[in-house]
């Protein structure tokens, strides 16, 4: 599980991403409205992770963090191994990225906020493929001789 805060001129964000041994990634993601010390917002990060995975049932879990951080005693009997391990750097844009998010995010007050779907997409959705007219020109001929000229094609109608 990795976790990271986030704290701006609009507020204090949280993100986790707990990662199965099959590689699926679960993500949390909330906003602090109460002031809160550094160390507070450490706990305050960490402790959503762990509840989500007490919830599925996760039985070794490895939180890795770039600061020392004292375990929440509660949850980690809630585990059968729990190792917390600290790492000066880790890369951690995607949790970072969350938590930056609902730092920025202005919440309405009482409104459930539904997550945020996540994909990747490994190819465009467009089509790149252009192809002339029957007329011999670019698509775009028309758009561009109205620019340059303002007025319509002859060809134009309302259509």
């Amino acid at each position: 599980m990795f976790f990271d805060v986030a704290a701006n001129f609009k507020g204090v964000g949280i993100g986790e991403v707990l990662v199965l041994e099959t590689g699926q990634h679960y993500l949390v993601s909330a906003k602090l409205r109460f002031p809160c010390t550094n160390n507070m917002v450490k706990y305050e990060a960490c402790i959503p992770g762990l509840n989500m995975a007490v919830d599925m049932n996760v039985q070794e879990l490895l939180v890795i963090d770039n600061s020392n951080l004292l375990v929440h005693q509660e949850l980690r009997k809630r585990f059968t191994k729990i190792e917390f391990r600290y790492v000066p750097r880790i890369p951690n844009d995607f949790v970072e990225a969350l938590a930056t998010l609902s730092s920025m995010i202005q919440y309405p007050n009482k409104n459930y906020i539904d997550p945020i779907p996540m994909r990747i997409h490994n190819q465009p959705a467009y089509c790149a493929h252009d192809e002339d007219e029957a007329d011999g020109k670019p698509w775009f001929h028309d758009i561009k001789e109205y620019i340059s000229k303002g007025e319509y094609p002859e060809h134009a109608n309302h259509t």
